[in-house]
This record gives structure tokens, sequence and C-alpha cells, in this order.
């Protein structure tokens, strides 16, 4: 038998019968009327037998979450035909005396009954053994047993059913949540550009002779609303639909994509200076359009809220099979709680005070980096706050070509 970690599913299948008050007295029970010193509620799976439960009065040495292997055991064989196994002394039964668990666990009696939950699946088996023989074909016997396992598997299905609801329950709640701060938000930050553009046409509308003057002003609240509606869209493509459309392509180099971002940056920004590092000895598989927008989230993010006199680093490099991008700025540094949130959607005040815009920047980063099979990490000090993404260079291959949907 064995003892170690086990995976979640079969961590929260012991838990679950665990959830079950009436097992502990199922088992002893079963015990009681069969005089029987071991009985346990097992998972049992093609390739795990688990126990969940037991009562061990003999020594036998198995505990919740144990382990056998599954293919010494019957109920391995029961799984496959999914029908009980009784044995009142393996000694003089012609099927079971040359079986090899018996003479491996040492035992004479036998009992096991499948456990069917009520969708037709099978969960494992009720069971007990002793390492003497005991009467158990006997219809009381039996007709108890199949009693018990029926009963364990209604509590099993109610439990699990009472989770799943309370699961679709917290997504709800999470989802209506989310839908009051999407509305909330984006009422308030389009309504600004919004009153901009309508205030300069008032003014173009009395004073024809200043429409050169607020032309700029009214065309930047719109360039404005556009970069909002498009964070919306790619929010819902990432968050409510089927994953942001991409388009891998590696014939044309990423350089010159990213400097763009930085020339762009940069006259925005005039104060302020950007450094640019690119070290690219090899080709970048990878949406030319949407890396430029992950770079030009983080730059901006940077700029924003980096350190005014010192410089913004952008580093790139691709070399090895892997393609690394990183945006670093001095200033404040980014607090535990508010790391915590950082990609989250919509949370602006509580990482950055006063921040404008919809609070989706990161969020629409973190996407893009998952969308390429990549990852996006952060860390940040007193000196620094280093945004870094990294991916294959030839991500995205065997996606079914040029054009694919990131899911």
């Amino acid at each position: 038998m064995r003892q170690k970690v086990l995976p979640a599913n079969f961590q929260a299948d012991v838990s679950a019968v665990a959830g079950v008050t009436a097992v502990p007295s199922i088992l002893s029970m079963a015990c009681r009327i069969t005089g029987m010193g071991f009985a346990a509620v097992a998972r049992v799976t093609e390739e795990r037998w688990i126990a969940c439960a037991t009562s061990d009065r003999i020594g036998f040495g198995l505990r919740p979450g144990d382990e056998l292997e599954v293919e010494t055991t019957i109920c391995h064989e029961i799984r496959q035909h999914q029908r009980p196994v009784i044995i009142s002394n393996v000694a003089e039964d012609a099927c079971f005396r040359p079986h090899h668990t018996p003479a491996l666990y040492g035992f004479q009696s036998y009992i096991s009954i499948p456990i069917i939950l009520p969708d037709g699946s099978f969960f494992g088996t009720l069971c007990a053994i002793d390492p003497e023989p005991r009467d158990l074909d006997r219809p009381e016997i039996i007709g108890t047993f199949r009693l018990f396992a029926e009963l364990i598997a209604c509590h099993l299905d109610a439990g699990m059913k009472l989770a799943a609801s309370e699961t679709a329950l917290l997504q709800e709640r999470e989802l209506s949540e989310l839908r009051e701060q999407f509305i909330a938000v984006l009422g308030h930050d389009l309504r600004n550009p919004l009153a901009s553009v309508a205030a300069g046409m008032r003014i173009i509308l009395h004073k024809p002779e200043m429409a050169a003057e607020v032309a700029a002003p009214m065309q930047q609240s719109i360039s404005r609303m556009s970069g909002l509606i498009d964070d919306v869209l790619d929010f819902a493509r990432g968050r409510l639909g089927g994953g942001m459309s991409m388009d891998m392509e590696s014939d044309l180099p990423i350089g010159p994509v990213l400097m763009q971002v930085v020339q762009e940056q940069q006259s925005t920004h005039s104060g302020c200076a950007i450094e640019s590092r690119f070290d690219l000895d090899e080709p970048v598989r990878c949406d030319h359009r949407r890396m430029a927008q992950l770079l030009s989230n983080l730059l901006g993010n940077a700029l924003t809220h980096g350190a005014p006199s010192m410089p913004v680093v952008v580093r790139a490099v691709a070399r090895g099979g892997r393609f690394e991008l990183s945006v670093a700025n001095s200033g404040e540094p980014i607090s535990p709680a508010a790391m915590k949130q950082l990609f989250q959607p919509f949370v602006r005040g509580a990482v950055r005070p006063n921040q404008e815009g919809l609070g989706l920047g990161l969020f629409i980063v973190a996407e893009i980096a998952r969308a390429h099979g990549g990852q996006i990490e952060v860390s940040s000090t007193r000196t620094e706050t280093r945004f870094t993404f990294r991916m294959p260079t030839a991500s995205g291959q065997g996606m079914g070509g040029a054009a694919a949907r990131a899911v």
C-alpha cells in the first residue's frame, strides 16, 4: 500500500465521502453484521484504488487517502463487470482460491458491492475483508450491503449537485458584479470624452472661426473613445466570448513593429525618456498587431506611473527559441495587495490611485500573453517595477494555419 499527495480530483472524492456523515456508521454496521474486521469505501478508477473511508479492527493499515495498486485488487475486476463479489471462504472457493489478491492481502472472506451513482457512472466499492472465513452469502447481508452502497451513492450525488449549484451561484454573483462594474465604469469613462466632443461642436456652431482651434482636442477625444471601445471589445472576446482573434505570422520581423510603438509613445510623452534595447536574433511567430498592443499597454502604464525623471527601458530578446519582452520603470513599488489584482479587469483605484480609463489595459496584456501560449510576470521593488512577457519564438505552430483563434 502507499500514501502520497493525491491529485485534486481524487482528494475531492475523498473529501466528498468524508462529507457523508452516515459513512462511519455504515462501515461500523457492515463489520458488525458480518463479523469482519475491515471495511472501506473505495474510489476505483482504471488506474487508481483509493481508500476514502475505513473501519479497521484488524490492523490492516489503510487510512483515508491511502492507495493500493489497482491491479492487485478484486475491485478492479468489479469496476469492469460492475457486479458484487462475495467470498465466504477463499480456501473453499474454486474461482478465488487460486486468485492472487487473497494471497497477497491475507484474507479468507471478502464482500464488495459496486457504488453506482444515479447517472449510471461507477464511483467505487463498499467492501469488507477478514482473515477468517465468514458466512456472507446470505440474502440479508447482501441486501444490506446493497442498501448501504445505494445510500452512499445518493449522498455523494446530492453533495455533487449541491457543490455544482454553489459554484454556479458564485459564478453568477461574480458575473453580476462584473456587469455592474462594466456598466458603471464604461458609462463614466465614455461620458467625459463625449462631453468634450459635444462642447467642441457647440463652439463650432456658434463660432465657426474657431473650428481649427478646437478640432485637435475633439480628435483626441474621439481617439480616446475609440480606444475605450476597442478595450471593451477585447474584454468581451477574452472574458465572455471565445477568445481573442489571432493572426500568427513569422515572415515579417517584429523589431520594426515594437520600435513604432516606442516612437508613438515617445511622441505623446515628450517629457519622458524611453530607452529601447532590441536583440532579435531569430524570427518570432506572433500576431504583430496584438504584440504591438501588448507593448503599448505596458509602455503606457510605465510612462504614466513611473518616475518622470528616470527613463523607461524596453528590452526585447529573441534567442535560443525564446522571445522575451520587458518594460521597466522607476517609481513607487506596487503593493502586495495591489499585485494580486493587477491583471483583473476594471481594477483601478485600489491598484493605481487616480488611474484613468477602464482598467482593462493589464487584463488585455494577460489575455494576449495567454493567447500566444506565453506568460506575463511582474516584479516591483523600491528601485524598479518590471513587466516581462515570455513565449517560444515559434509560438502558435500547429494551430492550423496562419489565422487562429485563441481559446
